[in-house]
Order: C-alpha cells, then structure tokens, then sequence
C-alpha cells in the first residue's frame, strides 16, 4: 500500500470514485448503495468500463464538506482493500484531480489528458 496524505475537508464539495474489477464488482456495488443509504450523498453509475481520467471501472459518490468529516473515514474503514480517490470540485479538474485530491488506499496513475480535449463523463 502507498502511504498518501490524509483527506482534508476544505472546500465545499467533492467526489469519491470507488475503484473495483470483475472480481471486486459485487462488493463495490454494496459498498456505493449503503453509503447512498447511509449519507445524504449522490450515487452515480457503477461503470464496468473506463471513464474519463481513471484506469479501471469505478462508481462516483457525490457529496458536500457537511458529510466528509462523518463519509471519508466510514468509506476508508469499510472499502476493504479497494481504492479510492477523493477529490474537490473547484471547476479546475486538473487541480481537483492532483493538488485537491486524496487516496484512501494504493493510489493509481489517472489519465489527465481527458481533461485537456474534452470533458468526462460522471
């Protein structure tokens, strides 16, 4: 596991992919919906394919610095060996996806030339 530095809850809204595969697929998807129904949070689509900047499938969570404090460490205690990548929503996506963002877990190598051409699909 790669060391990271901690979360930081100073802005005002962010984004948490969870990383999964095949293997993984089954428990991810539990994972997103209980925190849907934990949190007053947004559950996007579980993607079994690659979008945008990240390198496998991934389900984005939607969420405000009102449940980061309370969502970041339930996610970081419950996603049992997955990756995940928090990051804020500026409107700068090169900066949320490097300056504002955070890994629970091993981190993974984004592809941020998606942001120079075109925006992504959440």
């Amino acid at each position: 596991m790669t060391e990271n530095k901690r979360p930081v809850n100073s802005h005002r809204a962010y984004h948490a992919h969870v990383y999964f595969d095949a293997q993984t697929l089954e428990f991810a998807s539990r994972l997103v919906h209980e925190a849907g129904e934990r949190f007053p949070v947004k559950i996007g689509r579980v993607h079994e394919k690659l979008v945008g900047p990240h390198p496998k499938w991934s389900c984005q969570i939607k969420f405000t610095s009102h449940d980061f404090d309370q969502l970041v460490p339930w996610l970081d205690e419950n996603r049992n060996g997955l990756s995940v990548l928090v990051h804020a929503l500026t409107g700068d996506e090169i900066e949320d996806h490097t300056l504002y963002a955070w890994w629970l877990g091993d981190s993974l190598k984004l592809d941020l030339s998606v942001f120079d051409s075109s925006s992504i699909e959440d």
